[in-house]
């Protein structure tokens, strides 16, 4: 659906594309955005601020997805909460990167694989489209993984059989597209809040030692170089580079205006949409790495690396009800990221090439390689190792373009970077893809 907003007329003209219809939530979210945006209804009030939320809690599956499950578990395993102040600095430069990217398409109606295919050469582009098509199979593949343990471990279900299960559910999930942007948000924000919930009951089964929490949530510290490489892990693979295309597909149609005032203000509450969805993120990853240093590491369990041995190990340790807490969350977190991945593996594929391709279509190539993999029955391990690999391939072509693009001007109007914005996004970047490049050189020679 293509929304655009006349400010001569004051009002919002919505015009139904291809694939969508127009809705009555969404009208009504609409509605509300042009009050606020007007000056009608004046504050920051949750009346004001519900009709802008949604894009980034969508975008924010990325950073609670199954893969930061085995990563955070593993660092509070081995070191207890250590490594806690690398989740909360990697959630601030997510919290920087997803508003670049939510920008881009607040104010060039135009998301990012769109603006690679409009300023680059043939060439460039269509290698680029093939490594995103590559990073979102591999994202795809770490998420189907993640539900189909979620349920084999819940219900006893062959991860295979786990896996098609997964498949449906998304496919269902995706479907909610046609009844209008507001319904799919809803669902993936209360799958995020399922995951939330999960972890708060296991903080409080767990009973942490807070004082040593809040330590080490703002004193950096290592203990050793294998804690020195898993920080790296933890904090080179958070942003995600399905996640950056993504947030700015969600913005660029979802409420456009043209005046500059107007541009600004609704920037102001996508910032308040990104900061509120990126610290419930950041609240999770720090949940888990708590849960895993107040169970495993603390009871001396500290070789617990899988999300299966997490699982069967919980039981004997807190109770039956611990392990069934974590494998729902397990599921919530595979089913929203799965859907999530297989939004953006679609969005990169029409962004990239710019065809019409049936939406059925592009959202089976992106699912396909997952199903092949968990039904081969491959070592869930390895494959998660191998789809992040695939992943700190993929990264460096999404935010060095993503600086690139925010930063210029004849691009981006009236909400171009600031010289202090572009600074910092570019030494977050360079910080990402420096310990994406090292995470693969220990990869490859086995460090």
């Amino acid at each position: 659906m293509i929304i655009k907003y006349n400010p001569s007329e004051k009002v919002i003209i919505m015009a139904k594309d291809s694939e969508t219809k127009i809705h009555r939530g969404d009208e009504r979210t609409i509605l509300d955005a042009k009050r606020v945006l007007e000056g009608e209804r004046k504050g920051i009030t949750l009346k004001s601020i519900l009709p802008f939320l949604g894009p980034a809690f969508i975008a924010s599956v990325a950073y609670v997805d199954p893969g930061n499950f085995a990563t955070n578990i593993a660092g509070g395993a081995q070191f207890g909460y250590v490594l806690l102040w690398v989740i909360v600095a990697s959630n601030l430069m997510a919290m920087l990167i997803q508003s670049l990217s939510a920008k881009l398409g607040i104010a060039t109606g135009y998301n990012l694989a769109e603006h690679c295919r409009m300023h680059f050469k043939p060439w460039i582009v269509w290698g680029m489209w093939i490594l995103m098509e590559l990073v979102a199979m591999a994202t795809d593949l770490a998420e189907f993984l993640g539900a189909a343990l979620g349920i084999n471990l819940l219900f006893g279900i062959p991860l295979w059989l786990a896996g098609l299960l997964t498949a449906l559910i998304t496919f269902l999930i995706l479907g909610l597209e046609s009844y209008g942007f507001r319904p799919l948000e809803a669902v993936i924000s209360g799958f995020v809040g399922i995951v939330a919930l999960s972890y708060v009951i296991e903080t409080i089964l767990d009973r942490p030692d807070w004082s040593r929490v809040i330590y080490h949530a703002v004193v950096p510290q290592f203990q050793g170089p294998q804690s020195v490489l898993l920080a790296t892990g933890i904090l080179g693979a958070t942003v995600m580079p399905h996640a950056i295309f993504l947030h700015s597909a969600l913005t660029q149609g979802r409420i456009v205006v043209k005046k500059p005032e107007h541009l600004r203000k609704l920037f102001h509450f996508e910032l308040v949409d990104v900061v509120i969805a990126m610290g419930v993120a950041s609240l999770v990853n720090g949940a888990m790495l708590i849960m895993s240093a107040a169970t495993f590491h603390m009871k001396g369990h500290t070789e617990i690396g899988t999300i299966q041995e997490a699982y069967r190990t919980l039981t004997p340790l807190l109770g039956n009800a611990a392990g069934t807490v974590f494998a729902i969350s397990l599921l919530a977190s595979g089913l929203s990221s799965a859907t999530v991945g297989t939004m953006a593996g679609q969005v990169i594929m029409q962004g990239f090439i710019h065809r019409e391709v049936p939406i059925w279509l592009r959202r089976l190539v992106t699912m396909i390689p997952s199903l092949i993999v968990i039904a081969a029955g491959l070592d869930p391990t390895q494959t998660l190792v191998i789809s992040q690999v695939l992943l700190s391939f993929g990264l460096p072509f999404a935010i060095i373009p993503l600086v690139m693009f925010t930063s210029r001007k004849d691009i981006m109007g009236v909400l171009v970077n600031h010289k202090i914005t572009t600074l910092l996004a570019g030494i977050v970047a360079g910080i990402i893809v420096i310990l994406n490049i090292y995470l693969l050189v220990q990869t490859f020679t086995g460090g």
